[in-house]
């Protein structure tokens, strides 16, 4: 789907031929792809091997989290907070197929699918669940920042109204998602054997993961300066190191797709957001550092101080063209309305940019061939946000004492486990 609301065209809930509402949903936080967990065969493979009362709970659980996944289209905050707690209780029971002396890593097939095209991936090693799990929490996380941002039954393209404590909130599941990310990079990918990894789809690659990470960060980044733009006590100082901050993290998310296959609808979409928004960073970045020059008393100031405004202006420019190419890209999203830093940004740069080169152009008519004349760069700040951290749960104490050999059966057992069997089919 390629971001979070979009609801695409066509998508069975509840049995087979019902359409998904074709609606065409604003971004305000990117949530690369969704996936979800489809039914796997969990009781054949560990029938016998570990107990009937571990199966039935890793099996009912799972079967739990598939039941609220193919919803979470149609969900609220609470629908999302409600499959998050559905993940949390599964993580701890699946973990115990990781352990190395239940000799099981390999043993389930697990299945899980893309909630919009259903293009799906079906592997045999427990790491992988456990890394889509945690994938799922992250993407849900940013998710439910998304619904947050974006206006309940408001008009469509209007402005957002979003309480500073709900910006916060957003800000927690941000820095949650990226902790959640971050951790799947360094902890869990390392787990899982290169030739499983051959078969990943594009977005669990190691640039993939990494980029999304440091864009939630940032997405935060992003709100604080939004709130920093609307506080009458935050100086330009803090402003302009806000802007640059955020400069930096959509540039380093960006690098981090270099090396990644990013062909798909899911990559291409994930790139232009990324350009967008480091587009509409730079100009930012830009007009506080040419306001903070500007205070200076030489004439040469003046002179930094117009072309950083002058650049501000044709950044944004670029801008609102790279945000039209990432609404245009499949799948469509609709056009956003400025918000946060950007709200006034559109009138404030153009007006400031014109002014200040009213009032300072004479001094580039006295000296055209200045050096004095070219952009200067922007300052560099050292980054203040880190992504959350996150550690998996201690596995579930009922695999205490599970050692991964066959298990004797007693025949009654045999037998129900046969009429369960007969039930199903």
């Amino acid at each position: 789907m390629g971001c979070g609301p979009s609801i695409p065209k066509k998508y069975t809930v509840g049995g087979k031929g019902r359409k998904r509402r074709s609606i065409i949903q604003e971004v305000a936080v990117f949530v690369p792809t969704v996936r979800i967990p489809v039914a796997s065969d969990i009781v054949h493979p560990l029938r016998g091997v570990v107990s009937k009362d571990l199966v039935d709970r890793l099996s009912t659980l799972r079967a739990h989290v598939v039941e609220l996944a193919e919803e979470i289209y149609y969900a609220d905050v609470s629908a999302v907070s409600e499959l998050q707690h559905a993940l949390e209780e599964y993580l701890p029971v699946v973990l115990g197929l990781t352990m190395k002396e239940s000799c099981l890593e390999s043993s389930v097939q697990f299945r899980w699918k893309t909630l919009d095209d259903d293009q799906e991936c079906c592997l045999a090693s427990a790491w992988y669940e456990v890394l889509s799990v945690v994938h799922m929490m992250a993407m849900l996380a940013l998710f439910e920042a998304n619904l947050t941002l974006i206006p309940k039954n408001g008009q469509v393209g209007g402005e957002r109204k979003v309480s500073e404590d709900a910006k916060k909130d957003v800000v927690d599941s941000l820095l949650r998602a990226s902790g959640c990310l971050d951790y799947s990079v360094h902890r869990i990918l390392v787990q899982i054997p290169a030739q499983v990894k051959k078969s990943f789809p594009s977005y669990l690659q190691e640039g993939m993961l990494e980029a999304i990470s440091i864009q939630a960060l940032a997405q935060c980044v992003e709100i604080q300066l939004g709130l920093a733009s609307e506080c009458e006590k935050a100086t330009l100082s803090v402003k302009r190191r806000l802007a640059c901050e955020q400069v930096s993290y959509f540039s380093q998310a960006h690098y981090c797709l270099s090396g990644c296959n990013t062909s798909d609808s899911y990559g291409k979409k994930l790139l232009l957001f990324l350009k967008w928004k480091c587009m509409e960073a730079k100009a930012v970045a830009y007009y506080y550092h040419g306001l903070v020059l500007d205070k200076g008393g030489e004439p040469a100031n003046h002179i930094s101080a117009v072309c950083c405004l002058s650049a501000a202006d044709d950044l944004l420019s670029e801008g609102k063209r790279a945000c039209l190419s990432f609404c245009l890209a499949n799948p469509v999203t609709r056009v956003p309305p400025p918000w946060g830093v950007m709200k006034n940004m559109h009138k404030k740069i153009p007006d400031v940019a014109y002014k200040k080169f009213q009032v300072y152009g004479h001094l580039f008519e006295k000296d055209k061939n200045s050096a004095l004349q070219s952009i200067p760069d922007l300052p560099e700040f050292a980054l203040s946000l880190r992504p959350e951290g996150y550690e998996l749960p201690s596995t579930d104490s009922i695999w205490e004492n599970v050692s991964g050999q066959p298990q004797i059966q007693s025949l009654k057992e045999h037998l129900i486990d046969d009429e369960d069997e007969v039930d199903t089919k």
